[in-house]
């Protein structure tokens, strides 16, 4: 392709519409907008009241029995988090309080499309899952090597997962499926264009960073709150493999991974990362030409600092794989005292189906298993179901209910979370206005090397290559040629396009 193109003809580019139709609840009923999910304000946090949100979610996190729907193939270990700054003036939460304060924790890390059984040589973001166990209860941060992802909210997780899973007619994962997906959301283009570089096959995964993806809310004694994001520095550097090296290890080991883990710490070569957050003061969300609760945008480190906090190092490996990483319980939403959900909308959709999941996996009182159990005792009048343990444990066993002149309870206002006023607003089904889905992927690939460019393209065509449909290579291309020109004339001319094909 000429580097002549106009940019008007790329932009103008669109691909017809076929197979029109009307999307509907479980009960038949039409949906208005399959594509936000309903919200208090533009910004504003997510409602439980989003019936179709929460069936659709709810169906989705029982698609398999008993494998984890995504997520499913991982690796665990244990340790502990060393907090080196102290940072109470801006969160309660104990851990980050300093004066070299240790908690113990467990990880898991986690390939997130592919099967239980599937390589880990495959590409594919990686989970990167945290579990602390302070003594106010268990915290867990739950994200994933790359800092941002796919989507910005919830309602879309199942199409994306059912895009990339096999197809439900061939069992077989498929470009043209998830391409077709992806033509249609110009907000991916930053994760694929992260994912397509060799940062998608980590050579193991202690050599891999990691992000909570989400912001989050920390608010401290006074109620002042400040929104934080989280990032992992692998100490072990971050490497990975490029496609030779895959496909090399591949027909050597394909648990290569796990493998390497669970070798570094029997041989007591411990791997260890530095946690840092990043803070945005609420007055200045609207500052920057992003919203930083969208979860497909990176907060740029020369416009918000990274803090070192501490020290995560793993010293344990598990001594039996299904008792303590098959079962252990993850959920954004295990929070304590300090910490707090921001409005994030694929946040807010995670709070419910993370524990969801669980919950059809390992039964309703999944957070009785030993590996989730928290150090400081539960106290609560959940009862029966499923491996039930806690009945007798109550208080007065005969009181599972409260209040209870039997049974009085301390005051735990202390423990109330932030308050947030919110005046003037409309519930509302909306996309957010500050999309701006072209312009960190265009940074991150003029930030490569002349090596890491040439292997995003050459991996990216790899599978877009296998795109039947030359419409759909063509949107892909002007999303490319919207983050960077050179980027998408590079993923054009590799796929066989000219200027013509455009016009």
């Amino acid at each position: 392709m000429k580097k002549s193109v106009l940019i008007a003809v790329v932009i103008g580019f669109c691909s017809s519409m076929h197979g029109q139709q009307t999307i509907t609840t479980n009960g038949g009923a039409p949906i208005g907008d399959n594509q936000n999910s309903k919200t208090v304000g533009e910004y504003g946090s997510v409602l439980l009241e989003d019936v179709h949100l929460i069936e659709k979610l709810a169906a989705f996190d029982r698609e398999r029995i008993p494998e984890r729907v995504v997520h499913a193939r991982g690796a665990g270990a244990f340790g502990y988090f060393e907090s080196t700054k102290d940072m109470s003036a801006y969160t309660k939460a104990t851990l980050f309080k300093g004066n070299n304060k240790r908690t113990d924790l467990a990880v898991r890390f986690s390939t997130v499309i592919h099967g239980k059984g599937s390589p880990e040589t495959a590409r594919d973001p990686r989970g990167f899952a945290v579990k602390f166990y302070t003594e106010n209860g268990n915290y867990d941060i739950v994200g994933n090597n790359l800092p941002v992802f796919f989507i910005r909210d919830a309602v879309k997780f199942p199409d994306m997962v059912h895009s990339l899973k096999p197809s439900p007619v061939t069992n077989k994962q498929d470009p043209n499926r998830f391409f077709d997906f992806f033509s249609n959301i110009p907000e991916a283009t930053h994760m694929i264009t992260r994912l397509y570089t060799d940062l998608g096959i980590p050579k193991g995964y202690q050599y891999m960073n990691g992000s909570s993806v989400h912001g989050f809310k920390w608010f401290n004694e006074k109620g002042e709150v400040v929104y934080v994001k989280y990032s992992w520095v692998s100490k072990q550097g971050e490497e990975n493999l490029d496609l030779e090296q895959a496909a090399k290890q591949q027909s050597m080991d394909w648990q290569h991974a796990t493998v390497s883990l669970r070798d570094a710490i029997q041989n007591k070569k411990y791997p260890q990362w530095d946690l840092y957050v990043q803070m945005i003061k609420p007055e200045d969300l609207h500052s920057f030409d992003f919203w930083p609760l969208d979860a497909t945008k990176d907060w740029p480190a020369d416009k918000i600092e990274k803090i070192k906090i501490g020290t995560m190092t793993l010293n344990r490996n598990p001594i039996n794989y299904f008792q303590e990483v098959e079962s252990i319980a993850m959920s954004p939403g295990n929070l304590i005292a300090g910490v707090e959900p921001s409005e994030d909308k694929l946040l807010q959709g995670r709070l419910f189906s993370y524990f969801d999941t669980q919950r059809h996996r390992l039964g309703p009182n999944n957070q009785q298993i030993e590996v989730n159990k928290p150090k400081n005792k539960v106290i609560n009048y959940n009862s029966d179901s499923y491996s039930s343990a806690t009945n007798s444990k109550f208080p007065d066993p005969d009181v599972n209910y409260q209040p209870s002149n039997k049974v009085s309870l301390t005051d735990s206002s202390k423990d109330k979370p932030s308050e947030t006023a919110i005046d003037n607003v409309k519930i509302t089904y909306k996309k957010i206005s500050k999309t701006n889905d072209f312009a960190q992927p265009g940074d991150f690939y003029r930030s490569l090397s002349e090596k890491d460019k040439t292997n995003l393209i050459r991996n990216l065509v790899g599978d877009l290559g296998q795109v039947t449909n030359k419409n759909i290579q063509k949107k892909m291309i002007t999303y490319f040629y919207k983050s960077d020109r050179d980027y998408g004339i590079r993923v054009a001319k590799a796929l066989g396009f000219t200027e013509k094909d455009f016009m």
